[in-house]
């Protein structure tokens, strides 16, 4: 296979007419690493894909593969491979044939594509399917077509878009182990586009949080996972409460928070300025049912919803203008002292759990 290429996306921007799709965003995907464009519908990222890709063209900004800037060169020529998430397999054709498509339209003799293309399918274990149709294939199956077609090209980086979207629950697991597995294997630099939280963390070496055009976060999983850089990536997430307001006053390293109805909570961060609007975030699994919240480190609210979830139970409470904090309870926890919808129940963290978040400039 081909050496890895390093990805630099620079001040890339694309514009659709008065739309703007992507806003100058600029990123470093290391050679080698398994990268996930993770975000929610229309935030960008199949756009900046195809924009790698140069399925679509960039309205400003340049893109650098490697030592190479490939920002005004045409697919075929870029070193790079996608893999569509439609599969676009020809139903005519039978496995091997598709999968050595692209070596035919290079005019490669067809003894040596198709030892190629075997070559390829032994990768994605599907050997033993390579004189079938894609209609005579399974979900899961067409999919391995797909990405041994990619692959066929001997790429610097394979970009694929949402991949495991048409895949049921299981198989998108066993698929993903899969992909991370052949990765690894073949040292490339994977650049992959998915809604799901739970796939990125999964998968990715580098998390890249996309909203409305522009990056929020871009760093390791559990840097994203743990400390989450803006409001938008703490709620995208789902893994922590996010508490609005406005800043009280700060001491050192420790900011108060404000919020509407009067109450003030406690947080670590740089200092702000006193009235700035400010977020801090909490992470579910810190919350606990306490009688000790004290100093902004807590709050008494009414239980509004408790869902069973085995090894955990999933607590939902609104007060101190705060709607739907969420609290993750292990299960012993949560029956050694159960709570039932409309109760009252007092609820603190550890200081160090509470962190102020940061803001995007627009």
């Amino acid at each position: 296979m081909s050496k890895a290429a390093t990805i630099d996306i620079a001040s890339v921007s694309k514009v659709y007419g008065t739309t703007t799709a992507v806003h100058a965003i600029s990123l470093k995907i290391p050679a080698g690493s398994y990268c996930c464009l993770l975000g929610p519908s229309g935030c960008g990222k199949s756009t900046t894909l195809r924009m790698i890709a140069g399925h679509e063209s960039i309205t400003s900004g340049d893109i650098r593969l490697g030592n190479t800037v490939v920002t005004d060169l045409p697919p075929a020529r870029r070193g790079t491979a996608m893999m569509f998430q439609s599969y676009a397999l020809f139903p005519h054709l039978d496995v091997i044939d598709n999968v050595a498509f692209s070596l035919k339209m290079k005019g490669m003799g067809k003894d040596e594509r198709h030892s190629r293309a075997m070559d390829v399918l032994k990768l994605v274990h599907m050997v033993d399917f390579a004189s079938r149709r894609p209609a005579q294939l399974s979900g899961g199956q067409q999919q391995r077509v797909a990405l041994a077609r990619a692959l066929i090209t001997d790429p610097e980086a394979l970009l694929l878009d949402e991949p495991l979207s048409a895949l049921d629950p299981f198989l998108k697991i066993r698929v993903r182990a899969e992909l991370k597995k052949l990765q690894k294997q073949l040292g490339i630099t994977f650049v992959h586009v998915t809604h799901s939280q739970e796939e990125a963390m999964a998968l990715a070496d580098v998390i890249v949080v996309m909203n409305d055009g522009r990056i929020e976060q871009a760093a390791h999983p559990r840097t994203v996972f743990e400390k989450p850089a803006t409001a938008f990536v703490a709620r995208f997430m789902g893994d922590h409460n996010v508490i609005s307001g406005r800043i009280a006053d700060h001491d050192g390293d420790r900011a108060r928070l404000e919020v509407p109805d009067g109450s003030v909570f406690v947080a670590a961060g740089g200092s702000r300025h006193i009235g700035e609007p400010a977020d801090i975030a909490i992470r579910n699994d810190r919350v606990r049912v306490s009688t000790e919240a004290g100093d902004g480190l807590g709050f008494t609210g009414i239980v509004s919803n408790v869902e069973y979830r085995g090894s955990s139970v999933k607590l939902t409470v609104s007060g101190a203008g705060v709607e739907d904090f969420i609290a993750i309870l292990s299960d012993t926890e949560f029956f050694a002292r159960p709570v039932n919808v409309g109760e009252a129940v007092p609820l603190a963290w550890n200081e160090g759990d509470a962190i102020l978040l940061g803001r995007l400039d627009s």
